[in-house]
Parts: structure tokens; sequence; C-alpha cells
């Protein structure tokens, strides 16, 4: 094995650092292991709940009409999140495109969106209009109002309770990190602040941007009072088979306005062609449990290497995991430029490719990825990102499967090694 290694580029003393690691992680491993096993049993009773068949398969082209294979995969997603409906096609192009539909479908002119839980992801910047863009909510008379977590990263409801008012129509909530180093939020953390929000305003929306969160828990927003959770099928629900895609479930007045948004007012769910991508939704959603243990296991092990290192990490080694995305505070632009270089190296795709910071479309500052991925941009894949910007934190998220996962974190530190910026204990 360790010659298998050392021809991958992973010296003798990081492949044994690792080990060192992985001999104190089997109990994490057998707990997310058997989290992994509930939602495989919670995806397979809604497949068989919906007599998939492999009529379902069929590939639409054109308008879609009559799309039975697509109308059943809603029905699975409804069911397997426990929401009155679902809208999940192959037209949503990304997580922000999904966010922003569910966003703009259900926000009128006048009304206000309030984010109680700190700035949101970059992507959503423009959309909201916080940074001025053309056709943001802002632009079509959308306020938005923001209460700051507090220096814990906990929820600051005194600042949320003055932030509610009469125009306040509905409350965004990322479950995830995105490019900060607060903590993920779990699934019972967002409950009791969505039971908050409702208590200060009964008819408030609670969306949940669920993204990287799926099938890490047994439970999901939905199961705690959420009206709509959102994500991208190149995350976690797609199980790295589906190409493109996003999903909205949750209730169904509120799906509905998304599917009219999304399509066109009259038509709604009934147009929208799966173009033959069919099974690779089906199949992948049947995967990700498996494929999001995998990650997880990759986060545990980052998390304990790097920490024992001495950079801060976040989740810190021993706590429980809400999202599949590890941040690691790095110090510098060039120790986030080589352990990127890493994770790349690693790649089954463009791994003889240097990633470097760019201007990414959606983001203020530069960003370097690395995401050597049969999907561009999956980033259930094994990916590391980030912002040039201080912390100089990275972003490790992904792998198919957890010995990938293995090999891209080990690598990413052979790298640091290499070029001066981290050294093995003695």
């Amino acid at each position: 094995m360790k010659q298998m290694y050392d021809k991958l580029g992973v010296s003798a003393e990081v492949y044994g650092y690792g080990e060192q690691i992985l001999r104190d992680l089997k109990e994490r491993f057998a707990e997310v292991d058997a989290v992994a096993e509930y939602n495989q049993a919670k995806v397979l009773a809604a497949m068989q709940k919906n007599r998939v068949g492999a009529s379902y398969f069929a590939a639409t082209t054109g308008y879609g009409y009559d799309d039975v294979g697509r109308d059943n995969l809603e029905r699975i997603y409804a069911d397997t999140f426990h929401t009155e409906a679902a809208l999940v096609r192959p037209q949503i192009t990304c997580g922000t495109h999904a966010l922003t539909v569910a966003l703009s479908a259900n926000l009128l002119p006048g009304d206000e969106l309030l984010s109680p839980v700190g700035a949101p992801y970059d992507t959503l910047e423009e959309v909201i209009g916080i940074r001025p863009s053309t056709c943001s909510l802002k632009e079509y008379g959308v306020s938005y109002r923001q209460a700051d977590l507090k220096a814990d990263g906990t929820f600051d409801y005194d600042a949320i309770r003055a932030c509610v008012n009469e125009k306040t129509k509905m409350a965004t909530i990322q479950r995830s990190k995105g490019y900060a180093t607060r903590p993920t939020f779990s699934v019972k953390q967002i409950g009791e602040l969505i039971a908050f929000l409702k208590s200060l305003k009964p008819d408030i929306i609670c969306m949940v941007d669920n993204c990287y969160g799926e099938f890490v828990e047994t439970i999901e927003p939905s199961d705690v009072g959420a009206d709509m959770i959102v994500g991208s099928l190149i995350k976690n629900p797609g199980g790295g088979l589906a190409p493109i895609g996003g999903y909205i479930c949750g209730k169904k007045e509120y799906v509905n306005r998304c599917a009219f948004r999304l399509s066109a007012p009259g038509l709604g769910q009934e147009v929208g062609a799966n173009l033959g991508l069919m099974p690779a939704f089906y199949q992948g959603f049947f995967l990700a449990p498996t494929v999001v243990v995998s990650a997880l296991k990759g986060a545990i092990f980052a998390a304990n290497l790097y920490e024992r290192l001495g950079f801060r990490v976040v989740p810190n080694s021993i706590e429980t995991r809400h999202d599949i995305i590890q941040a690691v505070e790095l110090g510098s632009e060039a120790a986030m430029i080589a352990f990127c270089k890493g994770i790349q190296m690693a790649a089954p795709v463009d791994s003889y490719v240097d990633p470097l910071p760019w201007a990414m479309p959606g983001y203020e500052n530069e960003v370097i990825m690395a995401a050597g991925a049969f999907v561009q941009g999956s980033s259930i894949e094994l990916s590391a990102d980030g912002p040039i910007r201080p912390p100089y934190a990275v972003y490790f998220q992904g792998g198919l499967t957890w010995y990938h996962a293995k090999l891209g974190i080990l690598l990413s530190l052979q790298k640091l090694i290499d070029a001066g910026l981290a050294k093995l204990p003695s």
C-alpha cells in the first residue's frame, strides 16, 4: 500500500502520519455509517412506495408533457424529505439558481427578506441586491434585512426580533457555513430558529438553503418546520451521477409558485423535458446516502489530520457533523494554493493542471478552486476552494469514495510540506 501511495505522490512519512490519525477514528466512522444506513433505507422506502419501474427512465424532449419519470421522481423527493411537493429539474442549473427561483417566486414588490443567520453566501449577494446587479430582488422592490450572528456563531434572538416587521415575508436560513468560518447549523438548531420566527410572525415563510447538508443527519430541515428546502443535484442528493439540476421541496403553494417562476405562469410543472437524465437522477439519489458518508469520512479525517498540526479547523476534530464541508485556516495565499494543488493532483480528471486564483462570476474576491471532477463544479466529488482573503481558509468537501477523499487529503498535506508551509510532528 505504501508503494501505491508513493506512486501517487504521497511520501511514506505522510502516509504513516495518516494511518496514525485513522487508528483513532473507527468509532466516529461507525457513527456516520449508521446514519448512512438509516438514510439509505429512507430513500429506498420512498422509491418502493412510488413503484419505480424501468419505464420511468425513458427520455423526453421538447415540452416534456406527461413525463411520468420526472413526476414520479418529484414524488420520491417529497416523500424522502417529508414535504407536500417537490420540484426536481435539470433546468435548474445550480444551487444559486434554485435559491433564486425560490426567492423570486415567493417575494413580491414591497416584501422584505430576512437573513437571521448573518451574511448570505457570496453568490446570493447579487441575487438579493446587497451588491448591485441586474435583475436582483432589490431592483424589483424587495428589501432586505440581516441579523448577524453572535461572536460564538449562535443566533442573536434579540437582533432577529428587532428585524421582524409587517413587511417581513420570508426568512432565508443558510445551513452550511459557506465561505465563513462559523459553525454549520444542526437540524435541531434550525428547528429552534424556525419556531422562534413563527412565534414572532406565524405566516413568515422559512426557506432553508440545504446545500451540503442532505443525508448528513437522519432528519432534514423540512422535518422541523421549514416551509421550503432548496439544494443542488451536483452536491449531496445527486450522488455524483447527476450532471446538472436542483430541487425545491416544501409546501405545495410555495413549490407551485417556484414551478411557475422556473417555466412560465400557467405552465408550471407541466413542462420541462428530462432530456434522458432520469437514470442518473434516480440512481444518484439512491446512492446519495453512501456517497455522502464517504465525503463525511474525508471531512472528519481532514479535521483530525490538520488540527493535530496546529491549524484551526471548522468544525474541529471532535464536533458533530452537520454538513460535508471542512474549513481549514491556512494563513496565507501560498498555503491555499499548495493545498489545492494536492487536491487537484488526486483528481481522476485534469490531475495534471495547477489550480490558481481567478475572478469567478458572482464572487467579490478572487477564488481558487481545485476540482478535477467528472461533472464540472460538482462539489460532492473531491474538491477544495476558497476566496483569497483572510483568514485564508480553504473549504474541502466531497469524495465519491472514502479512499479517494483520503488520497486527496494526504496529497494536500504533502504539497504543504513540500512547499515548507507545514511539517509533520517529530
